[in-house]
């Protein structure tokens, strides 16, 4: 059941900070300057001496978390999606990467959600960047309680962990009390037998208000949760395949590199079956409201609901 609430998981993120750093000395926060936006702000008010304003140097950043990593701390690295996973690629790879630090990455205005701001700033592509990353743990949770305890769960993973969050407030979906967050595991929000909905992300709400729908129409969808694009719960999408022999997935990413392309991928060797990747296609966003790129796009429940109806 969806709930009243809605939080942005990028308020998620510096409330789940703020809190693991009362246990945690060697929990720190790194910044591009954007600290207000990525709500590191919120860690910084009570532990200013433990966070770094890098400036507007993503890469110069990225190398300092390396740096610290190294010196026995836990760095959580901040900015937008688009320049820690786009613009300081390179350093994330080689200086984080390749030496398999323990480096948190919090990238945060993620997706065509981001709005207003544009294509520029709208990334699409971090979860086919940060996938290609060996070692590389990629994360992107659909709620407040899933998002804290994804932070949470990452300053436990020894090794570098990407973590993906939204400008937009989404529904809390999960019960803080019963929620359970394990890296690499799927969750099963609805059982059914005709079609599958892999969703991540944003998505997850909206595939579950979308199987509301389809269930009016007689069809009985199976709705799953993937909190964790790498590794990805490979049992979990073949048994859900093998169910239904219908698959779709969705996400505010790109179709190409992200949660659709890595379902395809474990889908092809181990259980052939028609899958349908929904999210943003080979193209980049634009400027305007949320809520209505979400629509344009065919990424709310009732875009879900007609590109699963029109593909069955």
């Amino acid at each position: 059941m969806l709930g009243n609430k809605s939080v942005a998981t990028r308020d998620s993120y510096g409330n789940a900070l703020a809190e693991l750093a009362k246990e945690h000395d060697d929990l720190i926060v790194l910044d591009a300057d954007l600290a207000a936006a990525t709500k590191t702000a919120i860690f910084k008010k009570t532990f200013p001496k433990r966070h770094i304003d890098c400036g507007i140097a993503e890469a110069n950043m990225a190398g300092i978390a390396a740096g610290m990593a190294t010196c026995g701390y836990v760095p959580f690295m901040s900015s937008f999606a688009m320049f820690a996973a786009g613009r300081a690629f390179e350093q994330v790879r080689n200086s984080i990467g390749y030496p398999h630090l323990n480096v948190k990455i919090g990238a945060t205005h993620a997706g065509i959600s981001v709005g207003e701001d544009g294509a520029t700033h709208q990334c699409c592509e971090d979860l086919a960047l940060m996938r290609e990353i060996p070692g590389m743990v990629v994360i992107n949770p659909c709620d407040d309680v899933e998002a804290r305890a994804a932070v949470k769960a990452a300053y436990e993973y020894i090794g570098p962990v990407y973590l993906r969050f939204g400008r937009l407030a989404l529904p809390v979906i999960n019960e803080e009390a019963d929620y359970r967050f394990e890296i690499g595991k799927g969750v099963l929000l609805k059982e059914g037998r005709d079609v599958s909905i892999i969703a991540t992300g944003l998505c997850v709400s909206e595939s579950l208000e979308a199987s509301k729908m389809l269930a009016e129409d007689g069809i009985d969808a199976e709705v799953i949760n993937i909190h964790t694009i790498k590794p990805l719960d490979e049992e979990m999408v073949t048994a859900t395949a093998s169910k239904t022999r219908r698959v779709f997935t969705v996400e505010e990413h790109s179709v190409i590199g992200g949660l659709g392309s890595a379902v395809a991928e474990v889908l092809s060797g181990k259980c052939p079956v028609r899958l349908t990747r929904i999210g943003v296609q080979d193209q980049f966003g634009e400027s305007g409201p949320a809520r209505e790129l979400i629509h344009k796009y065919g990424l709310d429940a009732e875009g879900i609901y007609k590109q699963i109806k029109a593909g069955i």
